[in-house]
C-alpha cells in the first residue's frame, strides 16, 4: 500500500516535471534570443489548451468519434494556432520594441497575457468556469513488475520528452538551430552574416509558443480539465525553473521543470494540507536562487540556446 503511495506521487512528479520543463524551455528560446522575459507565456499554454479543446468540440459536432484522430488533430491546432500567435506577438509587440527599455517590453508581454486570459474568460462561453477536457487518452494501466503507472501519464511523459528532444536536435543539427544560435551569441554579428532577423526571431516565438501549446494540451489531458487562470501558476513555475536552471540553458530549464516537481511532490508527501507543497518548493527555490544567482548551470559553463 505505501509502495503504491510513493509510485502515484512518484508518476504525478514526472508528469508535472514534463509539463514545467515544457514551458521553461520556451522561457529559455525567448531569452537566448532577444535577452527578454515573455511574460504571457504561461496564458499563451492556457490559450493553446482551450484551442485545443474548442478543436475537439468541432470535431464532435461534425461526428468525429475517431479518438486517435480527434487527439491528433487537437494537438495540431493548438499548437499551430499559438504557433501564429507566438509570431504575431514577437512581429507587432516585441520586435517594434527591441531598442526600447527592457521593462517596456516586460510590461507589453504582461499585458498581451492579461489580454488573452480577459478574452478567454469573456468570449468563450462561460469561460470564467472550469471547462471539462475530453478524455482523450487510454484510461488503462501499465505494469512493469511491481510498479503500475497509467498509460495516459506515460504517453504524456515520453510525448513530452520526445517534443523537448525534437526542439533540441532542431536546435544544434538544423540550419535553423545554426542560426538561431548564432543571434543568441551575436545577433550583429550574425546579420552581417546574410541571416534574416526577423524571420529567425519570428520562428522562434513560434516554436516556443507551440511548446507551451503542447503544455496547456498535456495539462488538460492529464486533469481533465482546463480553465482561463491556470497559465498565471504555470507561467510563474516555467520562469522559476528556467531561472533556477540558467536562464539561456536548455538543459538547466529541464533540470529547474523537475526540480520544481520533485520540491512539489516531496511538499505533498511531507505536508497534510495540499497547498503547503507549493510553498514549501517556491521556499526552496528560492534559496537555491539566493545561493546560486545565475542558476545551477551558469551561463558561463553552458550555452545561451
Amino acid at each position: 500500500m505505501i509502495l503504491d503511495f510513493l509510485d502515484q506521487y512518484l508518476v504525478n512528479g514526472l508528469v508535472l516535471g514534463v509539463i514545467y520543463a515544457m514551458v521553461a524551455v520556451g522561457f529559455t528560446l525567448f531569452f537566448g534570443v532577444l535577452n527578454i522575459i515573455k511574460f504571457s507565456h504561461g496564458d499563451v499554454l492556457m490559450a493553446g489548451g482551450f484551442a485545443a479543446l474548442l478543436a475537439h468540440q468541432t470535431l464532435t459536432s461534425l461526428g468525429s468519434e475517431l479518438t486517435i484522430f480527434n487527439l491528433i488533430v487537437t494537438i495540431i491546432f493548438a499548437v499551430l494556432s499559438m504557433g501564429l500567435l507566438g509570431a504575431l506577438a514577437a512581429r507587432f509587440l516585441v520586435l517594434p520594441l527591441k531598442a526600447a527599455p527592457p521593462l517596456n517590453t516586460l510590461l507589453i508581454t504582461l499585458m498581451l497575457g492579461l489580454a488573452i486570459r480577459e478574452a478567454v474568460r469573456l468570449f468563450y462561453p462561460n469561460g470564467s468556469n472550469p471547462k471539462p477536457f475530453p478524455r482523450l487518452l487510454p484510461d488503462t494501466s501499465t505494469t512493469l513488475q511491481t510498479f503500475q503507472i497509467r498509460t495516459d501519464s506515460l504517453i504524456i511523459i515520453f510525448g513530452g520528452l520526445g517534443a523537448i528532444l525534437f526542439l533540441h536536435l532542431l536546435i544544434k543539427n538544423t540550419r535553423l538551430g545554426l542560426a538561431i544560435r548564432a543571434i543568441a551569441q551575436d545577433s550583429e554579428t550574425a546579420r552581417l552574416m546574410g541571416i534574416n532577423f526577423r524571420k529567425i526571431v519570428l520562428g522562434t516565438f513560434a516554436l516556443g509558443s507551440g511548446l507551451a501549446a503542447l503544455a496547456g494540451v498535456a495539462n488538460g489531458l492529464y486533469y481533465n480539465e482546463v480553465n482561463f487562470s491556470m497559465g498565471l501558476f504555470l507561467g510563474v513555475v516555467g520562469f522559476s525553473s528556467a531561472v533556477v536552471g540558467g536562464l539561456g540553458s536548455i538543459l538547466g530549464a529541464i533540470i529547474g521543470g523537475f526540480l520544481f516537481a520533485l520540491l512539489q511532490t516531496l511538499g505533498a508527501i511531507w505536508f497534510t494540507v495540499p497547498a503547503y507543497k507549493d510553498v514549501f518548493a517556491f521556499i526552496i527555490i528560492i534559496v537555491i536562487m539566493a545561493c546560486r544567482p545565475t542558476g545551477l548551470l551558469s551561463e558561463s559553463s553552458s550555452d545561451r540556446v
